[in-house]
């Protein structure tokens, strides 16, 4: 699935909204110099190069799949749902504005791949700054509970 999502604030997230609760954001030291996502129960959030309109894939997968060799940047997480649906938003969409993806219940492992790009296939902001990419969400099940880890760290200055 490709979306555009509007990564207000440099970031937009992936959330199961009927079991998530508010925390405090889960950008860490580590998770935005390092990981460059933030993860919080049933959430995950994607830092982004701009402050824009961004493309988005999502792929569901039935196990872990190939690591995307055009990737600069790669990290896995777990996300957690109840069931139902996973929302795909940013931080200032309304609920009409959100993406819907749905979910099994249970513990998923979450890849996002940093693929460089041009602009998304929709009106994007010309004064913003930073570099146009394709943030890649493969998500497949999981049983055992896993770290935040890096596969692929890309470059240390990267958002503009």
């Amino acid at each position: 699935m490709r979306l555009v999502v509007h990564a207000d604030q440099r970031q937009f997230s992936v959330r199961d909204t009927s079991a998530w609760v508010p925390g405090d954001g889960g950008w860490t030291a580590e998770a935005v110099t390092s990981h460059r996502i933030a993860v919080e129960p049933f959430s995950l959030a994607v830092a982004t190069a701009r402050s824009d309109l961004v493309e988005v894939e999502v792929t569901v997968h039935p196990a872990r799949p190939a690591l995307d060799e055009a990737a600069g940047h790669v990290v896995e997480a777990d996300l957690d749902s109840r069931g139902g649906a996973f929302t795909i938003a940013g931080p200032t969409d309304s609920p009409g504005r959100q993406h819907r993806l749905p979910a099994a219940p249970g513990r998923h492992r979450v890849r996002v791949s940093y693929v460089e790009s041009g602009p998304p296939d929709a009106e994007w902001n010309d004064f913003e700054y930073g570099a146009h990419l394709r943030y890649v969400l493969d998500l497949w099940p999981s049983e055992a509970p896993a770290p935040v880890t890096v596969l692929r760290q890309g470059a240390g200055v990267w958002d503009g």
